[in-house]
């Protein structure tokens, strides 16, 4: 009487059982250190977020005083005693800047609020502020 195999013919059903254990177990290594990356990433970019610039700005108003000015309302939020540099523009109706400018805030207040007037190089339709920085030493 003949006798019947015990096992499949090699390679016909996929691999062993011991090759495909391995393999998890590298796979899941390589996912926990591409984990462990991103999450550092992340991480890293959110402190410097939190801690980057320490001057904060917000333009709270503006209003079109005649073809050549503007006037902007700007409030600024930074240590006290650091002096703030904060960049406005305006645009004409058809998008075209009309006007740009650096005004410095060097009060002494950790908050400041202020009205500052942006000549332009034609009719204003807008004010708008770009942001604002520490001015360097």
């Amino acid at each position: 009487m003949p006798t019947a195999q015990q096992q499949p013919p090699h390679g016909r059903y996929g691999r062993p059982a011991g090759t495909a254990a391995r393999t998890d177990r590298r796979l899941k290594a390589v996912g926990a250190a591409l984990g462990a990356l991103l999450t550092a990433g992340l991480a890293w970019a959110g402190w410097a977020h939190v801690t980057g610039n320490p001057v904060s700005g917000e333009l709270t108003g503006f209003q079109v005083l005649s073809d050549t000015e503007v006037e902007a309302s700007i409030q600024v939020r930074k240590p006290a005693g650091t002096v703030a540099l904060c960049t406005v523009r305006s645009q004409a109706v058809d998008g075209l800047e009309v006007g740009r400018a650096e005004f410095r805030f060097e009060d002494d207040a950790d908050q400041v609020h202020r009205a500052v007037t942006l000549k332009t190089i034609g009719r204003a339709t807008t004010a708008e502020l770009l942001g604002c920085t520490a001015a360097p030493d």
